[in-house]
């Protein structure tokens, strides 16, 4: 089965979760909860790439404060549905110190690279470092971060669209699905 092929079985039998309209009142909720807590602070928002693009850039239109953008590059799941060892690809370009820094992604699942990524920023000298996600899953276990601005909960399932991917594909759903058809394979 071809890549393509495996796309469109993953589209077409996928769970839609939560609608364009519902995301969308998410990010506003998101913003207005950003702004209350960060719109005197001059920050750094920290655009975690790839998954955090399209979140970000709709987000960003609700901040109506000052604000830097810049973005952070890592990988643990290399186009795959298991993460393994995080990979740095690219580190901001704007100094933390002394900043508040919001970190923004597209999904919470396991903390751990939000996690360390946090870690990251306080050790470059943030003066806070704040998570906000467009989506929260629901574990049984205890994650290493919490995020503090969150738009949407969904059970433990692996999802796609703003922004989240299957095997590299599919961020640019308009709306959240879970898959019900997962495999490695091409």
């Amino acid at each position: 089965m071809t890549i393509h092929e495996n796309l469109g079985i993953v589209r077409r039998e996928a769970e839609t979760l939560f609608s364009r309209t519902e995301v969308e009142a998410a990010i506003c909720r998101v913003g207005a909860a950003i702004t209350a807590r960060l719109a005197e602070r001059d920050p750094v928002i920290l655009t975690v790439l790839n998954g955090g693009i399209i979140f970000c850039g709709r987000l960003l239109l609700e901040l109506s404060f000052p604000l830097e953008l810049d973005s952070v590059s890592v990988s643990r799941y290399h186009g795959l549905i298991q993460g393994t060892e995080l990979e740095w690809k690219l580190k901001p370009s704007i100094p933390l110190r002394a900043r508040s820094v919001l970190l923004v992604d597209d999904v919470l699942d396991e903390g751990i690279t939000l996690a360390e990524l946090k870690q990251f920023c306080l050790a470059e000298g943030a003066e806070q470092v704040l998570i906000a996600v467009l989506v929260e899953k629901k574990l049984a276990r205890e994650k290493p971060c919490q995020a503090d601005f969150v738009g949407l909960e969904a059970d433990d399932r692996y999802l796609f669209g703003y922004g989240m991917d299957y095997r590299n594909y599919l961020r640019n759903a308009a709306g959240i699905f879970a898959c019900t058809h997962l495999t490695d394979a091409s």
